[in-house]
């Protein structure tokens, strides 16, 4: 457990959730029972009595045929009730537009998640098409621009990068700590980190920390296509982006007031 190891964990609400997880992180491929009590390492009975419980809820929602399983419409509802009560989504939505207005780019907000970033709220350019930032999506936080931004945030000791070779999500994603390292001493010394195509191959990123929190857990970021990214078009979306961090940051500025959730 994360924290307070002296709590005793709840079983079944560990399984619950790991359930779940499981089922969210699938997406749309739905999961047979054998395939979910194999995976989590549930025996098949208990595994049905809990799906079933969870279907009577509307956490789990099953085919017509009653074996296929998938993550369920009330996960819908709790992922947007995080969202509208989270008092830094609210107040930075606001300025994403503005951002995206001014550069018509994608901008993103997400929050780091132990070694993963999660996508908050996202304003999409009319450029280009959708690639993998919906809100809700969990990606490496060592592969992008939003990651790297809070990555060099914290001591490189501190780090949660527990994997080696670290994932690849395209050919030019760090796979290896000494070169993430190196990547993140110039992110610290520049003020913003660079998506060289890391996350989507074609895609570039600029990522800027959000120091409200210490050290920061939220970032902005704006993606670009590689294409259309010249050097004055870099300087420009460096210079309101920047701009777009202050102006957060005195809107919502260290002693806010609000609940530490995290």
């Amino acid at each position: 457990m994360p924290e307070n190891s002296r709590v005793r964990e709840v079983k079944s609400a560990a399984r619950t959730v790991a359930l779940l997880e499981l089922l969210a992180a699938r997406g749309d491929r739905p999961a047979r029972l054998d395939e979910l009590a194999e995976e989590l390492g549930v025996p098949r009975s208990s595994m049905y009595q809990l799906l079933q419980t969870l279907v009577g809820c509307g956490w789990v929602r099953s085919d017509t045929t009653g074996s296929l399983y998938g993550i369920g419409i009330r996960a819908l509802h709790t992922g947007t009730s995080y969202l509208d009560s989270d008092p830094h989504v609210r107040a930075v939505r606001p300025f994403l537009n503005e951002a995206s207005d001014a550069l018509g780019e994608t901008i993103h907000l997400a929050r780091l998640d132990g070694s993963s970033v999660v996508y908050l709220a996202t304003r999409e350019s009319h450029e280009y098409l959708r690639t993998i930032s919906r809100v809700g999506r969990r990606i490496p936080a060592h592969a992008g621009a939003l990651g790297k931004a809070l990555l060099a945030e914290r001591p490189d000791d501190q780090l949660l990068l527990t994997k080696s070779p670290l994932t690849a999500l395209t050919e030019n994603t760090h796979t290896e700590r000494t070169t993430l390292l190196a990547d993140l001493a110039a992110v610290r010394e520049r003020g913003y980190s660079i998506d060289h195509e890391e996350t989507v191959t074609g895609i570039a990123g600029f990522g800027f920390a959000l120091r409200y929190d210490s050290p920061a857990t939220d970032a902005i970021s704006c993606s670009v296509p590689v294409a259309r990214l010249s050097e004055e078009h870099k300087t420009r979306i460096v210079a309101i982006m920047q701009e777009t961090r202050t102006k957060i940051e005195s809107v919502l500025p260290p002693t806010s007031g609000a609940p530490d959730w995290r």
